[in-house]
This record gives C-alpha cells, sequence and structure tokens, in this order.
C-alpha cells in the first residue's frame, strides 16, 4: 500500500508539472532556440536562403537606416524606462506609504490604485486616444476650461510630448502593481522597529529614508528588475496610440514595434526580412537577460549594505 500511495503521487504530480513545461517549450524555448537559428540565415519572405553568418546582426547595428532605427527605439526604450523608473515606482512607493499609514478611506484607495491595472492594455490605449484627442479631448478640455488653453495641443501628434503622453497612459495603467508590491513589503516591517523609531523621532523623512526604504528593499528589487524587462518589451500601447511606425517621426518608436515591422513588414513600408527581424529579437533578448541579471545582482548586493 504504502508503495502505491507514493506511485499515485508521483503520477499526480507528473499530471500538474508535465502539461507547463510542455506549454513553456512550445510556446517559449522553441520560438527563442528557433530565433537564434533563423538570425544567420538569408530569408526571402518565409523562405530560408543562404547561411550568412553574422551578416544580419551586422546590418541591424551597423548598416544605414537600420543603424539608425536601432539606436532611436533603444534610446526610446532607455527614455521609457528611466521615467517609469520615477513616475510609476516613485508614485507607486509613494501610494503605498499612504496606505500604509492608514489615512483616511484606505479601503477604497486600495482598490482605485489596483484598479486600473486589472483593466485590458487595449481599453486603456483607446481611452487615453480620446482622452489626449486635439478636438474633443477630456486633457485640452480641462486646460481651457482653468485658463491654461495656450497650453492645449495635439499630445500625440508631436514628436516632443507623444512619447511621454504614452509614458503617462502606461504610469497610470501599471501603478498599482509596484503599489501593492512596496505595501506588501511594509506590512512585513516588525512592529517592534516602528515603536523604536516613534521614541525616536517623529520627523516622517527619517522613517522613510532610514527604516522603511531599507526594509523594502527586497520589494523594490523585484520591482525595478520587472519594470527593466517590461519596458524593453514595451508593445501594447506605443502600436495602439503611436502605430506600428512609431509616429510621429519615430518618436514613439520602441524596440518591440522595430522587430514587428523588419521582421514582419508593415504597410507603409512593405519591407519584410524575417533574417534581420530574427537578428533582433537574439539581441533584444540577450541585452535584457543581461542588463536584468546585472540589476537583480547588484540590488541583491545592496539589499545586504542596507
Amino acid at each position: 500500500m504504502p508503495h502505491f500511495r507514493m506511485t499515485g503521487r508521483g503520477l499526480w504530480i507528473t499530471a500538474l508539472i508535465v502539461p507547463p513545461l510542455c506549454f513553456v517549450a512550445l510556446f517559449i524555448v522553441y520560438p527563442i532556440i528557433s530565433a537564434f537559428a533563423y538570425a544567420f540565415f538569408d530569408w526571402q519572405g518565409l523562405r530560408r536562403l543562404d547561411f550568412v553568418g553574422l551578416e544580419n546582426f551586422h546590418t541591424v547595428l551597423f548598416v544605414e537606416p537600420y543603424r539608425s532605427w536601432t539606436l532611436n527605439a533603444f534610446k526610446n526604450n532607455i527614455i521609457v524606462f528611466f521615467a517609469l523608473m520615477v513616475l510609476q515606482n516613485g508614485l507607486g512607493f509613494i501610494l503605498a506609504y499612504a496606505l500604509w499609514r492608514e489615512l483616511p478611506g484606505t479601503r477604497f484607495h486600495r482598490i482605485a490604485v489596483f484598479l486600473p491595472v486589472v483593466l485590458s492594455t487595449i481599453i486603456v490605449a483607446y481611452l487615453f486616444k480620446l482622452f489626449y484627442h486635439p478636438l474633443f479631448g477630456v486633457v485640452n478640455i480641462s486646460l481651457k476650461s482653468i485658463g491654461l488653453g495656450e497650453w492645449a495641443q495635439p499630445w500625440l501628434g508631436q514628436s516632443g510630448t507623444a512619447l511621454w503622453s504614452i509614458i503617462a497612459a502606461q504610469a497610470w495603467h501599471m501603478v498599482g502593481f509596484p503599489t501593492l508590491v512596496f505595501l506588501a513589503g511594509m506590512q512585513r516591517i516588525p512592529g517592534e522597529i516602528l515603536d523604536a523609531v516613534r521614541m525616536e523621532t517623529e520627523s516622517e523623512w527619517v522613517k522613510i529614508t532610514k527604516i522603511v526604504w531599507p526594509l523594502v528593499a527586497p520589494s523594490a528589487t523585484i520591482v525595478f528588475t520587472l519594470l527593466f524587462v517590461g519596458a524593453f518589451n514595451w508593445f501594447e500601447l506605443p502600436y495602439i496610440m503611436g502605430g506600428l511606425d512609431g509616429s510621429p517621426f519615430g518618436s514613439t518608436d520602441v524596440l518591440g514595434l522595430y522587430f514587428y515591422r523588419t521582421a514582419f513588414g508593415n504597410v507603409s513600408a512593405g519591407q519584410q526580412d524575417f533574417g534581420l527581424g530574427s537578428a533582433l529579437a537574439v539581441l533584444i533578448f540577450i541585452s535584457i537577460a543581461a542588463i536584468a541579471t546585472v540589476i537583480t545582482t547588484r540590488l541583491r548586493a545592496r539589499e545586504i549594505q542596507l
């Protein structure tokens, strides 16, 4: 009987583990390996031609106009990462601290802060496209109603404001996630430490910088790493709000759009090069994996120092 129970338990564990592993292998591992292989060949449409070695990587990184497109998309991804680091994670920490202090209406505000996260990205994108509409958008109407009509402008139609407008939409959409992660970290702070700090000082700044922030460092590591990966995988919002070309004039172009446009073509250019697209995908994957590993390692070391 014990042997039968062990066999049954083993079958049960196998039934739980094997399907997810097959799913991961089929839809994640296999596409990654395929992209690595495809990047070393020349392609005509979806037909594989001759082996070209590292030529696709050289073209993407050093041959115009691909070089300029690559640098522009990479630059925009960096802007997105640092902007969201301040807007999304910074505001998330402040909101988490306010909720942790149990200010009036805490229960309602917990729901209100996280509600945008559960909305579909497509809904958020089209909602903010309406908000930013130059004629009847709520942003311009609000500015005019408070006497700031000269600030009203086509937010998504200008190179100087388009990317920042999409970043603001992204921050509103996802600010609830870092808020809850930071709040969970704050709720694990022992009460004895807080009581000791209250006896020493009443300064909220001292509490945040000397106690709260060092003790939520593990939560910060998770949030910063996921933000980096998400910023360099950014696709849905800029695709819907700025278009596949990264309009206007490439100001909203990011690596995700650039890869899709290169590998599968687009309406305006009509070009398609699966080899170049695969090379670009490999470079994106390696960059994200390497930098995310460095960020995680450095932040973990910082946790120990704190």
